[in-house]
């Protein structure tokens, strides 16, 4: 009888122990996993070219700057008081376009 006993707590604390080692398997595994990925998030964001433009506002005009110049390359004929809150203050902060066809589609954007 004590033998039987014997085996059943044995079995019962390897098959405990059984799964606690895949827990901590696969735990690790994922740690080591969600490490790769946010690594390769960094190294696509570090890629991302410098903007051409700036669209940046104060409270009386939107200026376009080129990127390194300090003059405007651009103002724009339009009251960025007609704008929401948010968009105001996406301006005010510098709104960073990338080509030539994004600048044309955030004019388009904030004029209409």
């Amino acid at each position: 009888m004590r033998s039987k006993i014997d085996k059943k707590i044995f079995f019962t604390i390897f098959t405990a122990v059984t799964i606690s080692g895949f827990i901590i398997i696969c735990t690790l595994g994922q740690n080591l996993h969600r490490q790769k990925v946010e690594s390769k998030l960094e190294a696509a964001a570090s890629d991302k070219p410098a903007p051409l433009y700036t669209v940046m506002s104060d409270e009386n005009e939107i200026c376009i700057y080129r990127r390194g110049s300090s003059r405007p390359y651009m103002v724009l004929d339009f009251d960025p008081m007609l704008l929401s809150d948010y968009d105001r203050e996406q301006l005010r902060q510098g709104v960073d376009i990338y080509s030539d066809s994004e600048l044309r589609i955030y004019i388009d954007d904030i004029s209409s």
